[in-house]
């Protein structure tokens, strides 16, 4: 799971600078742009919902583009979306709650709760892997790779530290994992059992979780990659596994709606979850990263006004959520067929609301989108006009051989577009002549097509660019024919 949190953050510290206060007469015209804005981004690849509330108002509150493309269901506002990282702001609040009830306190060490901790890492303590300066790195596996919690932790502990403890802020995934297991340990709960307790259920949360609620099928979010790839949807993973992995468990995966994320808000404002002693540690700013901060799971902005943050992605999913407490407006922001072109769609909206001359730029294609909708309206015989399409209008979107050489083997796996496949990987050799995984590519195609001789000849090219790969592939080739 790959939280954008970094990525977007000095787009929130942008639109911050100098705003203007939205006055109650204005919410038509704005509300009216903030739509066609998100309108027009549907015929470029946005899919997803907003909801925003100011001054206790919903004024928006709406879906976009498709939930599910094959069924042809419209995304609504009781959409549920993988909010990704966002799930790290429950966490936080759950350790909290068990500080509350006087279960663990937050300077607690994780020789506290597991056994035969490493002296490089059994001092760490609650805090620090909650502001993320555990030391700990992103990552160890695939969100889905399923291994037991025993393997799990042992290996996790017995992990090379990127940082020295307490020393300086490294977001890191497997510090959250280590505290939504703390959270089970403390409680003799599971996870999701807990924050279904004491956290979504008092708020009045009945479509936020794993596996717990009782969702309807037309109301899930399929991800679409890019706009690209269809992925189904982390739940129908989550029970196809029977269990969330510990690759997600505490710091992602948390599916839900943008009305549920409302309700948490309210829930606590109004200091249902939290005392207000405790809701200000959630969202104190500790950490600082360049010109952001970091408190229990919330990205903090440190300025006039009091704005957390956060934002979450999958590569298939994106999610946002900003909310700013002292002009009083919440943005939540979802879309299911995420794309970097997507992820500072959030603050965009932020910047037509609080500044009503403001003019946003419109969400373009990216891409894989880009092309693949070309091959879907054109026949290959006009594949010159793609290539032209790139050179001319978006190649600083193609100024690696990343995009080509993916949509080739995507196409040449493809039962309707493997006739274009031969082209892309064509135009990936024309636009890097020099790159040796361009021309063994194209030799892929070319064998896929059956014209061993094309491909020979493209092999011997990647191998002249110095590709050791491609000759011992062509050895194999050779051999076998």
């Amino acid at each position: 799971m790959n939280s954008i949190f970094q990525v977007t953050a000095m787009a929130l510290i942008l639109c911050i600078t100098s705003l203007n206060s939205i006055a109650q007469e204005n919410y038509s015209s704005t509300v009216k742009k903030i739509d066609t804005y998100l309108n027009a981004g549907i015929a470029h690849g946005f899919h997803g919902a907003v909801l925003i509330e100011h001054d206790k108002k919903v004024i928006l509150n709406k879906g976009y583009g498709l939930a599910h493309k094959g069924m042809n269901i419209s995304n609504t506002p009781n959409t549920v979306f993988d909010i990704g990282s966002n799930t790290k702001q429950f966490t936080g609040a759950a350790i909290l709650k068990l500080a509350e009830q006087n279960k663990l306190k937050l300077t607690d060490s994780l020789h506290t709760f597991f056994e035969n901790v490493p002296n490089d890492k059994r001092n760490i303590t609650i805090h620090q892997l909650l502001t993320h300066t555990g030391g700990f790195q992103e990552s160890l596996y695939g969100d889905f790779e399923l291994i037991s919690t025993e393997d799990f932790f042992h290996n996790v502990f017995h992990s090379k530290l990127y940082e020295q403890p307490g020393t300086k802020f490294n977001y890191s995934n497997l510090g959250y994992s280590i505290l939504a297991r703390i959270i089970e340990l403390t409680s003799g709960m599971d996870y999701e059992s807990f924050l279904q307790e004491y956290l979504f259920n008092p708020s009045g949360m009945t479509q936020t979780g794993y596996l717990l609620p009782k969702w309807k099928p037309e109301n899930l979010a399929h991800g679409y990659n890019r706009n690209v790839r269809a992925q189904g949807t982390t739940i129908e993973r989550y029970k196809e596994d029977g269990q969330v992995s510990w690759n997600l468990k505490g710091n992602g995966g948390i599916n839900a709606t943008a009305n549920d994320l409302l309700l948490w808000k309210q829930a606590i404002q109004s200091n249902k979850i939290l005392p207000k002693n405790l809701t200000e540690k959630w969202i104190k700013p500790y950490t600082r990263e360049i010109k952001h901060y970091y408190g229990y799971g919330w990205g903090v902005y440190n300025s006039e006004d009091k704005v957390i943050y956060h934002n979450g992605g999958n590569g298939a999913y994106t999610h946002t959520i900003i909310w700013n407490m002292t002009k009083d407006y919440f943005i939540v922001y979802a879309s299911n067929a995420s794309s970097p072109k997507l992820e500072n769609v959030a603050y965009e909206l932020e910047k037509m609301l609080l500044d009503d001359t403001y003019e946003a730029k419109p969400i373009e294609k990216n891409p894989y989108f880009l092309v693949m909708n070309f091959i879907e309206t054109h026949k290959t015989d006009d594949a010159d006009g793609l290539l032209k399409l790139i050179k001319v209008k978006h190649s600083s979107d193609f100024n690696s051989p990343e995009v080509l050489n993916r949509l080739g083997y995507m196409t040449m796996r493809s039962e309707v577009h493997s006739d274009w496949s031969i082209d892309l990987f064509k135009f990936n050799t024309q636009l890097f002549p020099n790159e040796a995984n361009v021309w063994d590519s194209l030799g892929d195609g070319c064998l896929a097509q059956g014209n061993k001789e094309e491909a020979i000849l493209h092999f011997k090219k990647a191998i002249e660019l110095g590709s050791e790969e491609t000759l011992e592939k062509l050895k194999k080739i050779q051999k076998e024919h």
